[in-house]
C-alpha cells in the first residue's frame, strides 16, 4: 500500500520557487511561440507572393511567345493586303478577303488590335516615321499608313510605318 501525503495550507519557500520557474519557462515558451507564429506567417505570405509573382511571368512569358508568332502571322496579312490592293476583281480578290476575315477573327480573339493612324497625331511610341510629305494638313499629322501596326493587351506588337506632314 502507498502512502498518501498532503501538501501542506502553508507554501514553502521551495514550492514559491518552483512556480517562479514553471511562470519563467511559461513566459519563453509564449515568446517562442510567437516568434514561431510570426516566422510562420511571413514564410506564409513570402510564398503568397512568390506565387503571384510567378503567376505574372507565366502570363508575361505567354504573352511574349503569343507576340513572337503573331508578328509572323501579321506578315501574311501583310500579303493578303497586298494581294487584294494590286489584284483585279475577278483574280480572287473575293477569296483572299474572306481569309483576311478569318486571321483578324483570330487577331480579335487574342485581344490583337489595329493601330489607328491616318489623321492622327504621330506618337513616336506607336508610330515609326519613313518621311515628312508636303502637306495641307498640320505639321506632325500622320498621312499615310506604310504599314499597319498592332498592339496585343495593350502593349505595342508592331509599330505602324507611316508618312508625316511637315
Amino acid at each position: 500500500m502507498t502512502k498518501l501525503t498532503y501538501v501542506s495550507e502553508q507554501p514553502d519557500d521551495n514550492f514559491q520557487e518552483k512556480i517562479e520557474k514553471i511562470k519563467k519557462k511559461l513566459k519563453e515558451c509564449q515568446k517562442q511561440k510567437e516568434e514561431y507564429l510570426k516566422g510562420w506567417q511571413r514564410c506564409q505570405a513570402d510564398f503568397i507572393n512568390y506565387r503571384k509573382r510567378q503567376e505574372a511571368n507565366m502570363e508575361e512569358l505567354k504573352i511574349n511567345i503569343q507576340a513572337e508568332v503573331f508578328k509572323d502571322i501579321l506578315q501574311v496579312l501583310d500579303s493578303l493586303n497586298s494581294a487584294v490592293k494590286h489584284s483585279k476583281p475577278k483574280e480572287g480578290r473575293e477569296e483572299i478577303s474572306l481569309i483576311m476575315d478569318q486571321l483578324k477573327k483570330v487577331l480579335d480573339r487574342y485581344n490583337i488590335k489595329e493601330i489607328e493612324s491616318v489623321g492622327e497625331k504621330f506618337n513616336p511610341e506607336i508610330h515609326e516615321a519613313i518621311a515628312q510629305v508636303e502637306s495641307s494638313k498640320k505639321s506632325g499629322i500622320i498621312i499615310e499608313e506604310v504599314q499597319k501596326g498592332y498592339t496585343i493587351n495593350n502593349k505595342l506588337l508592331r509599330p505602324a510605318i507611316v508618312k508625316v506632314a511637315k
